[in-house]
């Protein structure tokens, strides 16, 4: 006899779990900086750029099911030879999300290392742009693997809280 997924009880068991809902709201430029302190001097020398990159990635709960997502990017380029400053440049790239249906490491996992996926082009792009407009080559930043950073993140917090308890 073939099974009635029509059943009240099928229909109890489906009403009681959350149904998954995940959808990008609104991307959008949060801070943007750019300073080159030693132009227009810097131009009469030859570009050779050491670059410091930081990357940083933060997340709030805005409503019940939305949340604000972060991309944190610092450029500090400096000549590799006199370590003069050529330019800094900072973008905090950010995206608003509805996100129903997961909890607790599966949503921290999604707004930690999914979201901020999303959000990196945007941010690589207005870096770029931000650094093409002072006058200076293209800043083309390679792609970031936001889920290996959120598992090294994980695994710090895991041994920092093992060192507490020792």
């Amino acid at each position: 006899m073939a099974e009635d997924n029509n059943t009240p009880q099928a229909g109890a068991a489906a009403a009681e779990k959350p149904q998954l809902k995940f959808s990008l709201q609104r991307i959008y430029v949060k801070d943007i900086s750019f300073e080159a302190p030693n132009s227009p001097t810097v131009f009469k020398q030859s570009f050779k750029p050491k670059v410091n990159l930081d990357l940083n990635t933060t997340s709030s709960k805005i409503a019940d099911d939305q949340y604000e997502v972060v991309v944190k990017v610092t450029a500090q380029v400096n000549d590799s030879e006199t370590g003069t400053t050529s330019f800094l440049a900072e973008v905090e790239q950010a995206g608003l999300f509805r996100i129903s249906g997961i909890e607790g490491a599966q949503l921290e996992q999604t707004l930690g290392a999914f979201c901020p996926n999303l959000l990196f082009p945007y941010a690589r792009e207005c870096v770029d742009n931000l650094v093409n407009r002072g006058g200076f080559p293209p800043l083309m930043l390679a792609p970031v693997n936001f889920e290996a950073m959120y598992a090294q993140r994980k695994q710090r917090e895991a041994q920092q809280a093992a060192e507490n308890t020792h």
